[in-house]
């Protein structure tokens, strides 16, 4: 059960109107080291946004469930330290986080193994206290989530969490903005293509902004060129989408026009772990604050190049401090 009082949830969610709700899972991540042995942290690519954003300044509550292990108390511990609001957050009876492993190769390109099958992330939307997460994602300002989000419910879970998503972009006198990172990752789908296919684009109906990775919309939908993953997005109604392309930059489509936007400067990386979660982050932080898409893009180039020189998904806040956010 979500751990406050009726009266204080109602308080919460009055409180929530202004933040950014980001959903998905926090793992124990394994990651190893240059010695060879594996240090702990923890993390998660919706998490690792959220992490990002407060340091940016953005107000922001992640929407998670967890269990009433050590674990669980770690990761709350420190969405809390890091400034998330960490209230959206059932606690299940008898239940822990799910595992990652990372390894990577002399590139820094990084390869993961996963024990995440009885994650309590996966019932978030049939947990007792749902309607409460649900309500919180309605009155955001903007909602966070990704592929990997969608991977983890089950049917009814789904549904619950899309109808959410949908009521929140059409409530009130200011919709909603309602962000999709694809982020697919195939063995989450059990190799069902067509399922994850289907599942997708009901979120693409009901986003707003789609911050995609190249490489994830060929696995999936066989684009043949950033270009074409804009055209196919903006089918569904999507006016502002910027698909990561790695070392090549980003292609940023938005107030009607394309443009190319390099990264600023290039670097050999350490770990590629979180790159993408922490551009979102910082391209969703420069827009809340009124930067334009392109000035955007930049900001999360620079953050993204600062993440791969370090091991983890989550780097040092020291070594976030002198990145320009827009």
């Amino acid at each position: 059960m979500l751990l406050r009082s009726p009266r204080q949830a109602g308080e919460e969610a009055e409180a929530l109107v202004s933040k950014v709700v980001c959903v998905g899972e926090v793992m124990v991540e394994l990651a190893r080291g240059s010695d060879g042995r594996f240090g702990l942290a923890y993390g998660g690519d919706t998490f690792n946004t959220a992490v990002y954003l407060a340091r940016a300044g953005i107000e922001v509550a992640y929407a998670t469930a967890l269990g009433d292990d050590a674990f669980s108390d770690d990761i709350l511990a420190l969405g809390t330290a890091e400034g998330v609001d960490m209230s959206l957050v059932p606690r299940l009876k008898g239940r822990a986080p799910g595992l990652y492993l990372i390894s990577t190769d002399a590139s820094g390109e990084r390869s993961f193994n996963y024990w995440r099958d009885t994650s309590p992330a996966r019932t978030l939307f049939e947990a007792e206290g749902w309607q409460e997460v649900a309500a919180a994602l309605v009155e955001a300002r903007a909602v966070y989530f990704s592929g990997i989000t969608l991977s983890l419910y089950s049917n009814q879970g789904l549904g619950r969490f899309l109808a959410a998503l949908e009521m929140a972009g059409t409530s009130g006198q200011e919709r909603t903005l309602t962000v999709f990172d694809g982020n697919f990752r195939p063995r989450n789908w059990g190799g069902d293509l067509n399922r994850a296919r289907t599942v997708f684009a009901e979120a693409l109906k009901r986003a707003s902004m789609a911050l995609p990775t190249f490489e994830d919309e060929v696995a999936l939908w066989g684009d043949a060129s950033p270009a074409a993953t804009i055209e196919r997005m903006t089918t569904f109604g999507l006016t502002e989408v910027v698909v990561k392309n790695g070392a090549a930059g980003a292609l940023v489509h938005a107030n009607g026009r394309t443009v190319e936007v390099p990264v600023e400067r290039a670097v050999s990386p350490l770990d590629t772990t979180g790159a993408g979660d922490s551009f979102n982050a910082g391209y969703l932080a420069a827009r809340l604050q009124g930067a334009g898409p392109e000035d955007a893009a930049r900001a999360g180039h620079r953050l993204a190049a600062e993440v791969i020189m370090h091991r983890g998904a989550i780097i040092p806040r020291t070594a976030q401090e002198g990145v320009r956010t827009h």
